[in-house]
């Protein structure tokens, strides 16, 4: 009772200073409404049309999808699409695949973040029987005939079984963000892991900024001996990003304008808060 007595103390003062501030002519502290121009109303009607749940429809892979199936039956192969655009249903499916025909199969990634995402997709998947998961940090089920696990812990794995001499019990090992290869500090967990899975199982390697997808494959046909197809996805990204910045004052304003280009307004706040940040280094340095 206490507690509620001293609340409904704290609540009278406050409706007090707020009376007093309206005698006063002062005007309460409220949100104000947030005023736009009749061009700005419209980018921001143009920058959120058409942004929703689309309609459901019965799924039909793309031919570059069929395509990518098709090859890994016989050759190693490298995935090039953007993103969003399916290059996970491609692992998915010849996971399945595998999975049915009692193989096994390893899914890498270079983050525990996406490692622990893809786990649970592949739970929601082929059941938790089916999938394990190997990181620094867990280690589940390791025994699964589907593996996730993150690149570097992969990478040991063959190290383990070179120096034990024994197998990695793997038929397929997908890649994903295989352009992590070129990467200054951690390619060389990439290039290893290439260089020492046994010809007899299958790559997959999946990435959406490759942009030298030929010479990476020619390369990892000297490295491994076998045949490695690269498979193009569509030029473009099925669902477009659009960018905006939101402003202080609550407006959104579409990053670009129709010709692609900054826009005015947010090049002129820009310029007028770099303008405001050397004026206070002016200030700084004449005291």
């Amino acid at each position: 009772m206490r507690g509620n007595d001293r609340r409904n103390r704290w609540k009278t003062k406050d409706n007090r200073r707020e009376n007093r501030r309206e005698s006063k002519g002062e005007r309460p502290e409220r949100d104000e409404p947030v005023r736009r121009t009749p061009a700005q109303t419209r980018d921001v009607k143009r920058l959120l049309e058409g942004i929703g749940t689309p309609p459901p429809a019965p799924f039909k892979p793309d031919p570059f999808q069929l395509e990518a199936l098709a090859a890994l039956e016989m050759n190693d192969v490298l995935v090039t699409a953007p993103t969003g655009s399916g290059k996970t249903w491609i692992a998915r499916e010849e996971i399945r695949r595998l999975l049915d025909g009692d193989k096994c199969a390893w899914y890498t990634t270079p983050l525990k973040a996406l490692t622990n995402s893809k786990y649970q997709e592949f739970i929601d998947e082929f059941g938790a029987k089916r999938v394990g998961i190997l990181t620094g940090d867990r280690k589940e089920n390791s025994e699964a005939p589907l593996i996730v696990g993150t690149t570097e812990i992969y990478r040991n794995q063959l190290f383990d079984s070179l120096r034990g001499g024994s197998e990695v019990t793997a038929d397929l090992v997908v890649l994903d963000e295989a352009h992590y290869l070129a990467d200054e500090d951690r390619g060389h967990v990439w290039e290893e892991a290439i260089i020492l899975t046994p010809p007899r199982i299958r790559l997959l390697l999946l990435s959406a900024t490759i942009g030298n997808a030929y010479e990476f494959a020619s390369w990892l046909e000297d490295v491994r001996g076998v045949s490695c197809q690269v498979i193009t996805g569509p030029p473009k990204r099925p669902v477009p990003l659009r960018s905006a910045v939101l402003l202080p004052d609550k407006r959104l304003l579409p990053l670009l304008n129709d010709a692609g280009k900054l826009n005015p307004e947010i090049a002129q706040l820009i310029e007028r808060s770099n303008a405001d940040r050397e004026g206070g280094r002016g200030f700084r340095r004449g005291r």
